[in-house]
C-alpha cells in the first residue's frame, strides 16, 4: 500500500495494530478522522491517553476501576459473601447486563494456559485464596469459559481452596463447551448464574 504522506502511513500502522483492524480497515479509520473538526480528534486522543495513563485496577477485584475500589466492591448493596470468578473484565460487563447477579467478583486476568506461557503466577490466584482465607466467602462461582484452559484454572482454583468451608460453584452449562462469556446471550447467561451447579457436579461430567 503506498501513501502519499509518512504521517498518513504511520497513523494507518498504528491503527493496523487493533485487534480484527486490517491496513484497509485502518486507512479507512484515518481518513475518517481526519476529515473531523480538529476538536473532535483531540477528544478521542485524549480520552485514549487518560485511558492509558489514569485507569486503575480495583485493590478488591482486580477490574477496571476509576477509584481504588471499583463501583461494583463499593456498592453496599452487593452481597459480599459471593465471588464470582471470571477471566477479564469483560466477562464482568456481560454478567452484570444481565442483571441476575449480585455478588461481587474477581478478575483472573487470563486462563492458565501452558500452550501459551501462562501459570498460575501470571493470575490473579492468590489474592483470591487471600479473600476465602479473610473468612467474608462463603460461595465462590466458577464462571470462566467452557474451554480446557477454563476447566484446567476452575480445578487449579478448586485444588487450592478445597480445605477451607466453602461452597464451589459453577455455571450452568447453558454456555455451550467452547464459548466465551462475552458473546452469550444476557438471557442464557443470566440463567446460567442463576441454576449454577456444585463445581464437584461438573467433575463427574
Amino acid at each position: 500500500m503506498d501513501f502519499s504522506s509518512k504521517l498518513l502511513e504511520n497513523a494507518v500502522f498504528e491503527m493496523a495494530q487493533l485487534p480484527g483492524v486490517g491496513k484497509r480497515t485502518a486507512l479507512r479509520l484515518v481518513l475518517h478522522l481526519l476529515k473531523q473538526p480538529e476538536e473532535q480528534t483531540m477528544h478521542l486522543a485524549k480520552a485514549l491517553v487518560d485511558l492509558k495513563t489514569e485507569v486503575k485496577f480495583c485493590k478488591n477485584c482486580h477490574n477496571i476501576s476509576d477509584q481504588e475500589l471499583c463501583e461494583i466492591c463499593a456498592n453496599p448493596n452487593r452481597e459480599k459473601s459471593i465471588v464470582c470468578v471470571v477471566e477479564d473484565i469483560r466477562d464482568v460487563m456481560a454478567i452484570e447486563n444481565t442483571s441476575q447477579y449480585k455478588g461481587l467478583y474477581h478478575v483472573l486476568g487470563g486462563k492458565i494456559s501452558p500452550m501459551d506461557g501462562v501459570g498460575p503466577n501470571q493470575l490473579n490466584i492468590s489474592t483470591l485464596v487471600d479473600k476465602v482465607k479473610s473468612g467474608e466467602v462463603t460461595e465462590i462461582i466458577f464462571a470462566l469459559s467452557s474451554t480446557m484452559e477454563g476447566d484446567t484454572t476452575n480445578f487449579y482454583i478448586y485444588k487450592q481452596l478445597e480445605n477451607f468451608e466453602i461452597t464451589t460453584s459453577t455455571i450452568a452449562r447453558g454456555i455451550g463447551v467452547g464459548d466465551e462469556l462475552e458473546y452469550a446471550d444476557e438471557v442464557t447467561l443470566g440463567r446460567s448464574i442463576l441454576h449454577r451447579v456444585p463445581f464437584e457436579n461438573s467433575l463427574k461430567g
